[in-house]
């Protein structure tokens, strides 16, 4: 009887050490790798993605009872850096997701790893891929077509009739041209000028020498950050007199410090986030944003005056809220599994409410975004003013 006894009081132990065993395995860190430009030219977006992932963070750092663990890398603005990147945080760190980076090409250069590995790729870049190419990522910021669609009605009711084109030589480049030339004739606005320079570039005097040529009523931008505010200063310089507009990717501290009085005036669409306090209480953007901006102001000691913290932190709302989801599966973080039903969750996310949109996504559609996510802007003393 007693060795009976004994028999059984080792095989509830051995139960019981399963049972430890098997939580400790289910209450498993939750991994998640982010890519941001914290050197090089697109350092001015990259920093910050990374101060709006610190207040993403501090706002809530767990899923279900589970440790969210971010692993960061820098990419030094290079898109094969960026690749790299991603495939050492998915091969060696064994992330579940990846979020990044702070230019459209880096973000492209992550998808096609992400699609190799079968790992859900959340572009804070303006990135986007057709078809199965693109079966693993969504896309953050608004898109160009959209955006665009506010500048070119802007124009319209300013009675522009000619509009000059000079963007970046790259995806964001051509991304944002495209969306001026569909919708531009339909406003009965011609484009004349299809110019572009790199982002390491120092100088656009002899495209904006043709620009001004021209003579039109006005020119818009394809670019971002810094580098953005080299067309507009050369304008100036030339004595250009019309209408200046940009597009959201402009968004930023070191773009109005950069431009200066050339910049003054200049329209441009933005998410709700930039101008929360302006917004009307009914909004559904309002309450998160204002607490993006607390949180930020927790995680970095300073409020956001930028556009591009606040998509981290979108991000991280889309990965919580799809990660809530697929944790009710039986996959586990760090497995080929979890990481599908992860991406699935991502893909069907329903009405999630982020700082800069209400996001939807499909499984057949990048980005997330509907005319809720888009309010114009003008810049007034170096500050955003909401236009009604």
């Amino acid at each position: 009887m007693k060795v009976m006894n004994r028999i059984r009081t080792l095989a509830a132990v051995a139960v019981g050490l399963g049972a430890l065993s098997a939580a400790g395995a289910w209450a498993a860190d939750l991994k998640v790798g982010f890519i941001t430009s914290m050197s090089g030219p697109v350092s001015s977006l990259g920093i910050p993605y990374d101060k709006g992932m610190k207040a993403a963070v501090a706002y809530k750092s767990e899923v279900g009872g589970r440790k969210v663990q971010v692993i960061q890398l820098d990419d030094a603005s290079d898109p094969s850096t960026a690749a790299r990147n991603a495939r050492k945080l998915i091969e060696d760190d064994k992330v579940d997701v990846i979020i990044g980076t702070a230019g459209a090409p880096g973000s492209l250069a992550i998808a096609g790893v992400a699609r190799e590995t079968k790992t859900p790729l959340i572009s804070i870049a303006n990135a986007d891929l057709p078809g199965d190419d693109g079966a693993w990522m969504v896309t953050l910021p608004q898109p160009a077509p959209l955006m665009m669609g506010a500048m070119v009605e802007k124009m319209k009711q300013a009675g522009v009739k000619t509009v000059a084109y000079i963007g970046y030589s790259d995806a964001w480049g051509d991304l944002v041209y495209d969306a001026l030339m569909k919708s531009a004739p339909g406003a009965g606005i011609k484009v004349v000028s299809n110019e572009r320079y790199a982002r390491s570039d120092s100088s656009v005097a002899g495209q904006v020498l043709k620009i001004v040529a021209l003579r039109p009523d006005a020119v818009i931008t394809g670019a971002s950050g810094t580098p953005g505010a080299l067309p507009y200063l050369a304008l100036t310089e030339r004595g250009y007199k019309g209408k200046i507009y940009g597009m959201h990717s402009l968004i930023n501290p070191d773009f109005i410090r950069v431009g200066g009085p050339s910049v003054e005036g200049l329209l441009a669409p933005t998410g709700p986030v930039v101008v929360a306090e302006q917004l009307p209480d009914n909004n559904p953007m309002k309450k998160i944003a204002m607490d993006f901006r607390a949180a930020f102001q927790k995680a970095n000691g300073a409020p956001p005056t930028d556009t591009f913290s606040a998509y981290s932190f979108d991000a991280w709302l889309i990965y919580l809220d799809a990660a809530q989801r697929a944790l009710a599966g039986k996959a586990e973080p760090g497995t080929p599994q979890f990481r599908l039903a992860l991406r699935d969750a991502i893909v069907s996310t329903k009405e999630l409410v982020g700082t800069h949109s209400v996001y939807n996504f499909k499984p057949t559609d990048r980005y997330g975004s509907d005319d809720r996510s888009r309010v114009v802007v003008r810049l007034d003393k170096g500050q955003w003013k909401l236009v009604p």
